[in-house]
């Protein structure tokens, strides 16, 4: 919510008054949940691949649903669409957007406010949107020598393919059962980083990302979805480039996963 959350401030304090999204899960129950609290009506559109208790979360916010295409670019393209359709809509990027970028940079300032320099920093990327705040908040607040390690599933490493290529890379088809990971291509922000922070790609298998979300379910008794868990599964490798410091995880993302939690096929 902090960087969806103030996207959909700034939208509706510009004057909409209608608020439209595309997701797999988490950004569009954000928008619903940013939605009913800023009291204009919400709609999202979803893949196929949005499983149906997610569905209900979001319409349990208020919004209204539809299904879209197989994958995140066919609802963001149907999203958008929508968006010309109606009167004083406005569209919210689940992560191709500054002013979810600077949302997302709060919770570096937040952590450099506690006194704490990491050593290295594991995000998890999607389409890059949390990746470009962290980084974004991390040169606010003077942590520019400290590496970020990006962490994807097979699958869904449109990011690390992006890096070795030097140009963005647009992925086939999700394949990855970590789902919210599920854009196809990164945001042009995300990648344009590299030129300017030492950013290790880390890209692990669904059943690492599965087994390290149910580890942290039993020490720390928090479920987190498959995405989450990507990053956690990266910790070790992280560990490996964190020359002065702790590891820092950004550990996020648990609306879209249920009990039991899923188990590597």
């Amino acid at each position: 919510i902090r960087g969806i959350g103030r996207a959909c401030q700034r939208a509706v304090a510009a004057g909409a008054t209608r608020l439209v999204a595309s997701s797999g899960g988490n950004a569009g129950l954000a928008v619903a949940f940013a939605g009913r609290l800023l009291g204009v009506p919400v709609e999202v559109l979803v893949p196929s691949t949005t499983p149906e208790f997610m569905r209900e979360r979001i319409r349990g916010e208020g919004a209204e649903v539809f299904e879209h295409g197989a994958s995140w670019d066919d609802a963001h393209q149907r999203a958008l669409a929508r968006t010309a359709e109606l009167r004083c809509a406005n569209y919210i990027h689940p992560f191709d957007d500054p002013e979810l970028w600077d949302g997302h940079a709060t919770l570096v300032e937040e952590v450099a406010r506690e006194g704490v320099r990491p050593g290295v920093v594991v995000v998890a990327v999607g389409g890059g949107g949390l990746l470009s705040g962290v980084l974004l908040g991390m040169h606010a607040v003077g942590w520019q020598n400290v590496p970020v390690v990006a962490a994807e599933t097979v699958g869904a490493d449109s990011y690390a393919q992006s890096l070795a290529a030097g140009a963005r890379v647009t992925l086939p088809a999700i394949t990855s059962r970590a789902t919210s990971l599920g854009a196809r291509t990164v945001c042009r922000e995300a990648l344009s980083w590299a030129a300017r922070h030492r950013i290790i790609p880390c890209v692990v298998q669904d059943a690492a990302a599965l087994a390290a979300m149910a580890a942290f379910g039993d020490h720390h008794r928090v479920l987190v979805e498959p995405a989450c868990g990507a990053a956690l599964a990266s910790i070790g490798e992280a560990a490996r480039h964190a020359d002065d410091g702790p590891v820092l995880v950004v550990v996020c993302g648990g609306a879209a996963v249920r009990w039991p939690v899923p188990t590597p096929a």
